[in-house]
């Protein structure tokens, strides 16, 4: 049985889409919410296989919410059901954690397909989306990658930019030659495909790396 939470800002789409689900004896909707703080609270008292995710809620939108159950509710699935096909929204859930992304236009077989591959533990992006995210590769115009792996030794210099200390006063802390710092910085700088400093500890904050 997948148990399934659905979130959307919109009652009767809500109703629509239980009433459809609820056709397959395999499935089964344990939840509802109608903002994304809803459906955070929702989590403290009733966990799911998959929750089915709309982008733009009042209070808490689909966006930030995913990031917080990725971190607070990891074996989760999210799968964004929406009616966006745009560039900036499909690169920020790809980045938020989403495992799959279709659109409100999309027929019951391609939305059950998705379900399906999500509980196999594989993602699912509907052809509209993929040819989207193509496109923006072929334009050059994104970069999308996992957070990259930094070590012990990287992630303290990180906290003391974030603190705004320069690179003397974090060798200097650290015992560390200034050379040494600034060859950390820019391995980082690479890792996150950055040019400056202050992008690096904006993309870290973002990306919960110095929570």
């Amino acid at each position: 049985m997948v148990t399934i939470i659905i979130a959307d800002d919109h009652q009767m789409f809500i109703d629509g889409i239980k009433v459809l689900l609820q056709q397959d004896p395999a499935i089964s909707v344990v939840g509802e919410a109608l903002n994304g703080q809803a459906l955070l609270d929702l989590l403290e008292k009733q966990t799911s296989d998959i929750i089915l995710m709309d982008i733009n809620m009042p209070v808490i939108d689909g966006i930030e919410a995913t990031k917080i159950i990725r971190k607070k509710y990891p074996t989760i699935k999210v799968l964004m059901l929406t009616m966006y096909n745009t560039r900036q929204y499909i690169t920020s859930m790809i980045a938020a954690g989403a495992n799959g992304y279709i659109l409100k236009n999309t027929g019951k077989e391609e939305l059950m397909k998705a379900i399906q591959a999500l509980q196999r533990g594989d993602s699912y992006y509907s052809q509209e989306v993929t040819t989207r995210v193509m496109e923006s590769f072929r334009n050059k115009d994104i970069h999308i990658e996992a957070n990259p792996v930094l070590t012990d030794r990287e992630k303290e210099i990180l906290v003391l930019l974030a603190e705004q200390y320069t690179a003397p006063e974090i060798a200097k802390k650290l015992s560390l030659s200034h050379y040494t710092v600034e060859a950390h910085r820019k391995n980082m700088l690479s890792k996150f495909n950055m040019h400056s400093t202050v992008g690096l500890v904006r993309f870290a904050v973002e990306r919960g790396l110095l929570d």
